[in-house]
């Protein structure tokens, strides 16, 4: 197993001061595990897109300014 140093802030320590190491450990090994597994579900998803880059902020762009136009009629 690897070992990995973790900086948190202050506030997060305070919070974190009743709880074992091993009940950290096991949380951070998780939380990591979670978001790898989100992250890696993601780029399966992108990698099939035919969506460039420029068509996709140009839609972004499409979508933002019909949105602004919707809340500026409310």
């Amino acid at each position: 197993m690897v070992e990995v140093k973790v900086v948190i802030s202050d506030e997060l320590h305070r919070k974190l001061r009743g709880f074992s190491d091993v009940e950290l450990s096991l949380l951070a090994n998780r939380v990591v595990n979670e978001k790898f597994e989100r992250l890696a579900r993601l780029k399966r998803i992108v990698s099939k897109s035919k969506l460039s880059e420029k068509k996709a902020a140009e839609i972004s762009g499409k979508i933002n300014k019909s949105l602004a136009k919707r809340y500026e009629e409310l």
